[in-house]
């Protein structure tokens, strides 16, 4: 497929008809392994001399599909697909830190992310860095000789704030470093690799799955990263892997191409761990990613619909939205999200938090659940629920504050969805 626009890509990469039965739609591979076509090619499979199906707990042609339409989406090189978004984020830097390791982050991250970096992984001896991303010099000054990766989101909620991703991914390169970039929020409104990141992940939940059905995560490979520039930099790619008969990944995937990245992950800590995408939830992933652009186009004029009106009301004391921002954010917006600028808005009621759950409680439309990027349109207050895991000090480093509400704003008319806002607001003013 040479087209490189995403409506396209979205319907034809990675896949035309089943080999087998001439079927347009992708399968649903529901099977655990495949049979070898002699004990020659279940060798060179093994041996990764050349690539094909072993298990489905490391490929699925399903999942091999969806991994190739999103790679081409993002313009990268390979992909692997995962069990949920947690399983992507840790991976990711999981692929390249080792106990004793250390990475930089960012500080405006999902809660479930913060407290996956800041505890699990530091139980793991990997050691999370926060930095604050308005500051991009600041991933210099957090980086020493054991530093692997930087990690950061591309629009991150509950700011809104897009990251900096061309001036860290520079600053990494000059380090020998990569900046991975969680692309949930932004998916076909950013491309990461685009501004000199090396590998962007996402929840496959959120807009790319789109209706709220399936749980999933994806790691796409940029390909576009030198592993052996700095060999020191990054050992768990230069150095013989004990796991995989002494594999130094950065040589010996050469024949495939630039993939020792993902091709790494695969036969390491997906082989290993297992966290596998299911092949009938990779077939749901791939009818959202069909609909995708289209999706994020209105999901993006409905949400500066309701940024707008929000701004418009006295009870509101402030709108979290990237075209509300000024300064910074608003510089940022410019660079980064000149196509749309998502799903999220967040705001504030004059009345704190006793206010925000009198408007979560009225709301008749919204749902309110735990997910962002549905079809429908969704609520909650994240104090509470989706960062109350992390300590007060560490909600307001992410931007949450006690009366603050998100919403991701779905495809219904925008009538109904500011008329359910409306008499939610009334009741929580009352």
């Amino acid at each position: 497929m040479t087209s490189k626009h995403p409506e396209t890509l979205a319907l034809h990469a990675g896949w035309r008809r089943d080999s087998a039965t001439h079927a347009v739609a992708v399968p649903i591979y529901q099977t655990t392994a495949y049979q070898f076509d002699s004990a020659e090619h279940a060798a060179n499979l093994f041996g990764l001399k050349e690539l094909g199906n072993i298990y489905t707990r490391i490929m699925n042609p399903t999942n091999d599909a969806l991994e190739q339409r999103l790679a081409a989406i993002e313009g990268g090189v390979a992909a692997l697909a995962l069990g949920s978004g947690q399983a992507a984020s840790a991976f990711s830097v999981q692929n390249l830190a080792r106990a004793g390791d250390n990475f930089v982050t960012s500080t405006d991250l999902y809660g479930g992310t913060w407290n996956l970096f800041a505890n699990t992984l530091k139980d793991q001896g990997i050691e999370a860095r926060f930095v604050d991303p308005s500051d991009p010099e600041g991933f210099a000054r957090a980086t020493d000789d054991r530093t692997r990766a930087y990690y950061a989101e591309t629009l991150p909620n509950p700011k809104l704030i897009p990251f900096p991703i061309a001036e860290v991914a520079s600053i990494g390169r000059s380090f020998g470093i990569p900046l991975i970039m969680d692309n949930t929020a932004a998916p076909v409104l950013v491309r990461p690799f685009d501004h000199g990141a090396a590998v962007v992940m996402y929840s496959t939940t959120k807009w790319i799955g789109g209706h709220g059905t399936s749980i999933g995560g994806i790691v796409i490979d940029g390909g576009n990263f030198d592993w052996e520039a700095n060999p020191g930099r990054q050992p768990a790619l230069n150095t013989p892997d004990p796991s995989y008969h002494g594999a130094v990944w950065s040589q010996a995937v050469k024949p495939l191409g630039p993939i020792a990245y993902i091709l790494k992950m695969r036969v390491t800590l997906l082989r290993d761990l297992g966290a596998a995408m299911a092949p009938f939830n990779a077939f749901a992933f791939i009818q959202g990613v069909e609909t995708l652009p289209l999706r994020m186009r209105e999901h993006s004029r409905n949400a500066l619909a309701v940024a707008n009106y929000l701004a418009d009301r006295k009870d509101v004391t402030r709108v979290i939205h990237p075209a509300h921002h000024t300064g910074l954010g608003a510089e940022r917006t410019a660079k980064y999200l000149p196509h749309g600028q998502g799903g999220l808005v967040g705001f504030e009621l004059a009345g704190g938090a006793k206010a925000g759950s009198t408007f979560i409680n009225a709301l008749k439309m919204f749902y309110h659940v735990a997910n962002i990027g549905d079809a429908r349109s969704l609520a909650i207050h994240p104090a509470s629920t989706t960062h109350s895991q992390l300590t007060e000090s560490e909600q307001a480093a992410t931007g949450v504050t006690p009366g603050y509400v998100r919403l991701s704003v779905g495809l219904e008319h925008i009538d109904d969805i500011l008329a359910d806002l409306s008499q939610a607001l009334d009741a929580a003013k009352a």
